[in-house]
This record gives C-alpha cells, sequence and structure tokens, in this order.
C-alpha cells in the first residue's frame, strides 16, 4: 500500500510565533490597569458585555471589583505561554485568555483580533506537540508513531488555514485603501504623521515631516506599504527565497508603525503572523543550540584565570 508523508508542524518556527502572540497580549494586560482596559463606550455600554459568547470569557466570570485579580492572572497564563513550556498544555488556556482579552476590554485592536484567531488555530497545532519547551529542535524525533499522523495533518491544516488568513488580511488591508483619494494620489502618510490622535510621537514627529513635505518622500512613505502589503498577500504563490526576503521587510514595516504610533501589542501580533505566513512548515532551527553556543563563547571571558605579567608572555 502506497504510504504519504507529511511534513510535522512541531519545530521552533511556530514556537516562536506562539511566544510573540503571547508577549503582545500580556504587554496590554501588563501594563493596563482595570480601569484603563474596562470602560463604558457610548452607545454600546459598559466593558466587559458578557453578552453571547463574549459572556464566557474569564473577566466575565468575577465581579468588578476582581478584574485585576484576573487580570494578572491571564498575565500568568501568558507568561508561561510565552516561555514555551508544554505547548500542548498551555496553549489552550492561551487561547481562552486571548479569547477573553478580545471580546472582554473596551479598547481592543486589529492585534487583538489577530491574536485571537492565530492563537486558537495554533491551539490546533499544539495538541500533537509532546515536547517539554517549544524552543526544542524535533529533529530527533521525526520518525513519529503513525498514530501521531491524525493529530500532524490537523496542525499542519490549522498553518495553512492562518497563512490563508494572514493573506487575507494583507490583500484586505491594501484593497481597502485604494478608493480613498489620499492613498491613491500618494499623500495618505503626511496626515497619518501629523494626526494628533494616531499620528507620530512629538520627538519624531520632526524627522518624519522633513520627508513627508517632500513629494517624493511622501509618495514613497504612501504607496510602499501597498506593495509590500499586496506583495505579502501573494506570498503563498512565491517560492521559498522570495518569502524569506519579505520577512524581514514585513518585521520593519510593523517595527516603524509601532514606533511610530505606539502600537506594539499590534507589531508582536503581526510578526507572530508573520512568521507563520512566510516560514517553511515545519521550520525547525535550533534555538536552544543556539543560544548555548552564543553563553559558551561568552562564558570562557569571565573565567579567564589572572594572566602572567606582560613581559613574561613575550616570545625570547
Amino acid at each position: 500500500m502506497r504510504q504519504r508523508t507529511i511534513t510535522l508542524p512541531w519545530g521552533t518556527g511556530y514556537g516562536l510565533a506562539r511566544t510573540l502572540l503571547a508577549l503582545g497580549t500580556l504587554g496590554t494586560l501588563a501594563f493596563s490597569d482595570a480601569s484603563a482596559l474596562f470602560q463604558e463606550v457610548a452607545t454600546v455600554g459598559q466593558y466587559p458585555l458578557c453578552q453571547g459568547v463574549a459572556g464566557g470569557g474569564a473577566f466575565c466570570l468575577v465581579e468588578s471589583g476582581h478584574y485585576d485579580i484576573v487580570r494578572w492572572v491571564c498575565c500568568l497564563v501568558l507568561l508561561v505561554a510565552a516561555s514555551g513550556w508544554r505547548p500542548r498544555l498551555t496553549a489552550i488556556p492561551h487561547a481562552y485568555v486571548a479569547f477573553s482579552v478580545f471580546t472582554g476590554i473596551s479598547i481592543p485592536d486589529g492585534g487583538d483580533q489577530i491574536t485571537w484567531v492565530l492563537t486558537l488555530l495554533i491551539a490546533l497545532v499544539s495538541l500533537g506537540d509532546s515536547r517539554r519547551w517549544h524552543w526544542t529542535s524535533s529533529r530527533p524525533s521525526l520518525a513519529a508513531p503513525q498514530q501521531r499522523g491524525t493529530l500532524a495533518l490537523i496542525g499542519v491544516s490549522a498553518i495553512y488555514v492562518a497563512r490563508i488568513q494572514m493573506a487575507v488580511l494583507y490583500f484586505q488591508s491594501c484593497v481597502a485603501k485604494l478608493p480613498h483619494a489620499e492613498w491613491a494620489d500618494g499623500t495618505a502618510l503626511y496626515y497619518w504623521v501629523n494626526n494628533e490622535a494616531f499620528g507620530a510621537a512629538g520627538w519624531l514627529r520632526p524627522a518624519l515631516n522633513a520627508v513627508v513635505h517632500h513629494p517624493i518622500g511622501v509618495a514613497a512613505m504612501t504607496w510602499g506599504p501597498l506593495v509590500l502589503e499586496i506583495a505579502l498577500a501573494a506570498a503563498l504563490l512565491m517560492p521559498q527565497k522570495v518569502r524569506w526576503i519579505l520577512l524581514p521587510a514585513g518585521v520593519l514595516f510593523h517595527l516603524s508603525i509601532a514606533v511610530t504610533m505606539g502600537l506594539w501589542s499590534f507589531a508582536l501580533a503581526m510578526w507572530g503572523g508573520l512568521l507563520l505566513l512566510l516560514a517553511p512548515l515545519g521550520h525547525d532551527p535550533d534555538i536552544g543550540a543556539m543560544l548555548r553556543k552564543a553563553v559558551r563563547r561568552t562564558t570562557p571571558l569571565k573565567a579567564v584565570p589572572p594572566q602572567k605579567p606582560a613581559e613574561e608572555s613575550v616570545p625570547a
């Protein structure tokens, strides 16, 4: 009988995506107290709304006076998930916390939404991940037992769904801008940089204004993201060597948004999504070995015994 092979999805590459997603939500919860996260929104009501499916969120299970306790418990869950310990055990609690934040807080952004979607898909991948740490290379266990084939298929399918989700996200982000005259004529970033609510930070605005006040500069800053977004949307149709080029470009793109607008949780969510979209299936660099090698390089510098006087070490 003909056998079919499948690439195992449990590598350190998807583990890094898990960590980035957890750190993004962790930053939102750790650096925002309950009074900032749960406010009344006009025409909507007091958050958390706790209606329908959202009623199952963690913050709907306690009285308002205990929101801060739940917030720190969620931070602990996210910290453990980000550490990479026992992906099979921590992935579902991680996804539940991401769901609770997205549906519960009054100030969610696109990063919270994509984090919830991606953590849910990653939870399906983690069901078959029996490693103690997701930083550990899975290469020694490539000869997986036959009964793990179903779990591997579920994991691979979930990653492909995540890739399609990211491709559609970038496609929609690009296409949605095109009908607006400011994006079509190349001046949109002038207005975004100088927007009082969402524009560049005060210390950065003079440098950016020097660019956006020049016709070529503002056109490049406006149309450049559109070109990158449509390229990322088409990444699944490109060879892997092109995807490796797009990965640092995408990372720098979201880093620039984070520095300019302060959207760090959004950047971490998108970096995690970029890894799922652009890294090869089952990408498995041995990060643990690389870290140990780096430590060994620096350790002798601290353990070197006192040297002999310089004159004694000079050859005769």
